[in-house]
């Protein structure tokens, strides 16, 4: 079986983290490349944290390079409330045994776009700044790309009333992303928010006898307290691991074409997804976007992955 050809595109973060272990996992996925991005936290500890996963999980002959530090335009902003002062609080990892490439992210993601003789497919699980740069100074790279798969976006938003964390913080380069002509892919908060890992998710990751599971339940961990302490919730929405669910089993979703536009000027609703689920603006559909999640076969999926370590 021909395996996919991936890019990771992350700013771990605990779903970004548990999205690489997954994606590691999956031998019809060939992981090209990691390229980090300012987020979660700031660059070099999204990338020391990128690093320190691959060391867990022996992805040792993988590139994982540095890419944009600051938002396209506007003022960088972390989340350490929800990921912590590192970007991956919780459990104790080792500094990584080797530094990440020389190469910049966004050169990294336009020279194996270009060098693969297979399309390439896009995940970016932070704000979509790298993609969009990488888009800007190389746009004919748009003819190797098979499918941008992102997490960001929703009818609601979580870091303000409408706008998700990973849009508001570059809508410009989320705007780049989806005006590209590229088939592109969204898992958005309506769907994200499905993937919870409760108490029982939990459970079952800890009986898991291995390192892998280990870190991942105590990530869980970590991440379930501070989504119970900001957003009430009971549980961990592991967002950005349904980027790779997704390239695995497609069938574990439902999903409609629609049309999305990101706004950029609103004084108040920077950063917010108009999703057109009802195609009220007769605009051209640009995005899949997936509305129900088969939970109880993500988890199984996500299990089984995790048994393999």
């Amino acid at each position: 079986m021909t395996s996919r050809k991936i890019i990771l595109d992350c700013d771990p973060g605990h779903d970004d983290a548990i999205a690489i272990i997954l994606a590691a996992a999956q031998p019809q996925l060939e992981i090209l490349a990691i390229t980090t991005v300012s987020g979660n936290a700031e660059i070099d500890k999204t990338t020391q944290n990128a690093l320190k996963v691959c060391d867990l999980i022996s992805l040792n002959k993988v590139i994982v390079s540095k890419g944009a530090s600051e938002p396209m335009v506007r003022l960088r902003e972390t989340a350490p409330g929800i990921h912590g002062d590192s970007g991956l609080d919780g459990p104790e990892l080792p500094e990584p045994s080797r530094s990440w490439s020389e190469e910049h992210g966004v050169d990294t993601i336009i020279r194996l776009v270009k060098e693969s003789a297979e399309p390439v497919t896009l995940l970016p699980t932070g704000p979509l700044t790298n993609i969009a740069l990488a888009l800007t100074k190389a746009p004919e790279i748009k003819s190797n790309i098979e499918e941008i798969v992102l997490m960001g976006g929703g009818t609601f938003g979580n870091w303000t009333p409408t706008a998700e964390f990973n849009i508001w913080a570059d809508p410009e380069a989320a705007r780049k992303v989806f005006e590209s002509g590229i088939p592109t892919v969204v898992m958005g908060l309506d769907i994200t928010h499905q993937a919870l890992a409760t108490k029982e998710v939990i459970e079952e990751v800890n009986g898991i006898d291995n390192r892998v599971a280990k870190i991942v339940g105590e990530l869980l961990v970590f991440f379930a307290s501070t989504y119970k302490e900001m957003f009430d919730f009971d549980g961990a929405p592991v967002h950005d691991v349904l980027t790779v669910a997704y390239l695995v089993a497609p069938e574990l979703f439902k999903m409609k074409d629609v049309n999305i536009v990101v706004e950029t000027k609103g004084e108040y609703t920077a950063g917010t997804t108009l999703v057109d689920l009802h195609g009220v603006t007769g605009r051209e559909v640009n995005a899949k976007f997936g509305l129900e999640l088969d939970v109880d076969g993500f988890w199984k999926l996500m299990i089984d992955a995790l048994k393999t370590y």
